[in-house]
């Protein structure tokens, strides 16, 4: 938009125009074909592209921890072993990509901005409420692209400074978003990850407890789905698993993740099903 004032030093009338918060919405009056959702696809054929799974989440009285495996993969191919798939969304939140990983990379890159030109024009941070609701209108806006194959579905996650807890929402193809109380998945493996989940979860989990549910989940869900990649100890590739508390966005770094992973391999050594009570 700056071509059409090439040496003026002024703005295009586009930014002094008012408007609303949102970044989408002003992007969608100006520049339409820059949305993912607005992208041309061929009439024909059928568009291969990586796709990212799984991704995990669960909450405890301190906070919510959210986590994906590594592996992108194109039909039966591995297209990526080590492709990141949790991001911070902001200081307090964060979101997690399963679906097509392009597509979802851009969209994770559009809700930050997002976020951050919510809060530079209202000079305040959105509600936890109202981020979800915000992923929410993206998303609905790319089921065009979902309806061809090409969909986005991702987990978000945060510390919600009203209620001084965590939360999680989860999200189908048409936008439609639903709370989750205590733990979730999405992607292909999302099945096995949920009974695990669903099986180790208690609500007086401790944020170290609550890492290693997470992970154990990968782990099971690696185990019967192929789109999923487990822990890879030979080439040091571990889960991406990141903490969001009263202290805001927190990654844990490759040692902290190594340790965890270890630790829950050789438990598997002897359990290879893991366990099948509470964690201990």
């Amino acid at each position: 938009m700056e071509a059409n004032f090439p040496g003026t030093g002024r703005l295009p009338a586009a930014f002094l125009t008012p408007g609303s918060s949102s970044f989408v919405d002003f992007l969608g009056a100006h520049r339409p074909e820059l949305l993912p959702g607005n992208r041309q696809l061929p009439g024909q054929g059928v568009l291969e592209a990586p796709h990212g799974t799984t991704i995990v989440a669960a909450t405890f009285p301190g906070g919510v921890v959210l986590a994906g495996d590594r592996r992108a993969t194109m039909g039966n191919i591995i297209a990526q072993r080590d492709i990141e798939k949790v991001f911070p969304a902001d200081e307090y939140s964060a979101v997690g990509i399963a679906g097509t990983a392009g597509l979802a990379v851009e969209m994770v890159k559009l809700f930050q901005l997002e976020l951050e030109h919510f809060e530079k024009v209202e000079g305040v941070q959105l509600s936890l409420e109202g981020k979800a609701n915000r992923l929410s209108t993206m998303i609905r806006s790319n089921l065009g692209m979902a309806m061809q194959g090409l969909a986005v579905v991702p987990l978000f996650a945060g510390w919600d400074v009203d209620r001084q807890k965590g939360r999680i929402f989860s999200y189908d193809v048409t936008g439609g978003r639903s709370e989750e109380h205590g733990f979730s998945a999405t992607g292909s493996g999302s099945l096995f990850a949920r009974g695990a989940l669903k099986k180790l979860f208690r609500e007086d989990l401790t944020e170290g407890q609550a890492t290693t549910l997470v992970v154990q989940a990968l782990y099971d869900a690696a185990d019967d789905d192929s789109a999923t990649g487990g822990p890879d100890l030979a080439r040091r590739i571990y889960p991406i698993v990141t903490v969001i508390t009263e202290d805001g966005f927190r990654k844990l770094t490759e040692a902290q993740c190594s340790e965890v992973v270890r630790a829950i391999h050789e438990r598997r050594l002897e359990e290879p099903d893991g366990p099948r009570a509470a964690l201990l």
